[in-house]
């Protein structure tokens, strides 16, 4: 296990200085602290870190640092868990413009977040290994956490004031209705594996492959309807700051969120994880990879307050998700008990079009078109748009970016099940 050693650095369009001015006009309240550690226990060594502290928004400007975190949990193998943990964070920094002020950088995360996450998965197939993975991708600057999320790796705030928060969604066939209907809608199988005698056993699985996840990186021998589509949440924490732990469902199938964060409390980072992880393994034992890794939002003064007794947890109410908590929100929601934790934006609609938006029609530059996804150029007359749909369509936007190039719309079109993946096993 370990992190990927690539730092991507962007070539901005604007000049430096005037980039550090508007920083140095943007950045009146202090940044917090962030500390982290990490555990893990293995079984079949497909569990995968990411962590690292020194990112820049700007190269060679430390005020416009950042910090990204992630665990991959790989099944099939290890092979997608160690390219998405090398590659996934330079894909999704690709898909953001240049020379955004640090407001605009943090609105258009969400977007470029679900590029990167679907490029990760077009570039790893495109090798023809039939591994997939799990993902939770988080990243912090400031007061703001981002996380985007594939499959059943879980990440969870312990703000401070007490309240546990879940900023993933689990991507599991046998809890998520929504995502059945999709897959089933989009032209997949999911049933439970069938023995001897025809008695049905196990969770619930897609197929072909048998699967349980509904959305994962990889996993081409499965079908194009699991798709890589993440679900993201932006939010913005209160300056008493707060805990986030991260971990793969070794330690979610053993302990609840509300155990996780109360078995550390009060603990630094790195002990902190070692001890989520013994709980899991004291309830369950090692049943799978068991992964954590518990990062501390702090304040500026390193004064955390206390933690007050948690509220009663509605783990019902934390997991079940109706259609309306897909949309995206402006408004500000009490996550915690005491702390204010502003929710910026929440999104998990599975469709490639509505992740991406719109472009105006004149977003070009010199003439020339990007792939929304994969970032190559091109020509005007090249570029399909996203919203382009059949010619007997009324819904049909053919002159409304963003653009794809052909390789993308058709994995837009496979992932929709329009269409059969063209990719082939080798």
């Amino acid at each position: 296990m370990g992190s990927s050693g690539h730092i991507y650095e962007h070539h901005d369009l604007v000049p430096l200085a005037a980039l550090i001015n508007r920083e140095l006009r943007n950045g009146k309240t202090e940044k917090p602290a962030v500390r982290y550690g990490y555990a893990a226990q293995s079984r079949k060594g497909e569990d995968y870190f990411l962590m690292k502290t020194d990112c820049q928004r700007v190269a060679g400007n430390p005020s416009t640092s950042f910090s990204v975190f992630g665990i991959f949990d790989g099944h099939n193998g290890s092979g997608a868990a160690i390219f998405s943990r090398d590659h996934l964070l330079n894909y999704v920094l690709d898909a953001m413009p240049r020379g955004l002020e640090r407001d605009e950088w943090l609105h258009a995360l969400p977007r470029a977040l679900v590029a990167g996450f679907v490029k990760a998965d077009k570039e790893f197939q495109a090798k023809g290994k039939t591994s997939g993975t799990t993902a939770t991708f988080v990243i912090i600057d400031g007061w703001t956490v981002t996380v985007a999320s594939v499959g059943d790796s879980r990440c969870i705030l312990d703000a401070q004031g007490g309240g546990v928060s879940i900023l993933t969604v689990d991507h599991r066939l046998e809890e998520n209705a929504e995502e059945r209907e999709r897959v089933t809608a989009s032209g997949g199988e999911v049933g439970r594996l069938s023995i001897f005698g025809g008695t049905e056993v196990g969770p619930l699985r897609c197929w072909p492959g048998g699967l349980c996840l509904s959305r994962s990186i990889g996993d081409m021998d499965v079908g194009e309807f699991i798709v890589p589509i993440p679900y993201v949440k932006q939010v913005k924490l209160s300056s008493t700051g707060g805990r986030l732990i991260i971990a793969s469902d070794g330690v979610w199938d053993a302990v609840s969120s509300e155990m996780a964060a109360k078995s550390c409390r009060g603990l630094p980072a790195e002990l902190a994880a070692r001890l989520v992880v013994k709980e899991a393994l004291r309830t369950r034992g090692l049943k799978d990879d068991t992964s954590c890794i518990v990062v501390d939002i702090i304040p500026p003064d390193n004064k955390l307050p206390p933690s007050p007794p948690p509220k009663k947890y509605n783990k019902l109410k934390a997991l079940f998700f109706t259609k309306n908590y897909w949309k995206s929100t402006n408004k500000t929601k009490k996550l915690s008990a005491v702390g204010i934790v502003e929710e910026l934006f929440e999104e998990g609609s599975a469709m490639l079009a509505e992740r991406l938006g719109n472009d105006k029609p004149t977003a070009e530059t010199g003439g020339i078109f990007v792939c929304a996804v994969c970032q190559a150029d091109l020509a005007p007359n090249e570029g399909i748009s996203v919203h382009a749909g059949s010619i007997f369509s009324v819904s049909s936007k053919p002159w409304q970016g963003p653009f794809l190039c052909t390789d993308c719309r058709n994995k837009k079109d496979a992932m929709e099940g329009k269409r059969p993946s063209g990719v082939r096993v080798v």
